[in-house]
């Protein structure tokens, strides 16, 4: 079984980390209905609205 053979450094664990930091962050549409930013392809958060149908019962 394949063991290391020295512990990995900060530096080395940090650096290979770091391009998942570089991720930039989702772009964001605006919603038909309420002209709110939303996520593409999600219901709406404000209004419950979805392709035009409203999917979840307001309050």
């Amino acid at each position: 079984m394949a063991v290391p053979k020295r512990k990995t450094s900060k530096a080395k664990r940090d650096s290979r980390k770091s391009q998942n930091m570089k991720k930039a962050m989702p772009g964001l549409s605006t919603c038909p209905q309420c002209h709110q930013p939303k996520l593409p392809h999600r219901v709406c958060p404000n209004c419950n609205y979805y392709d035009g149908k409203e999917i979840v019962a307001g309050e």
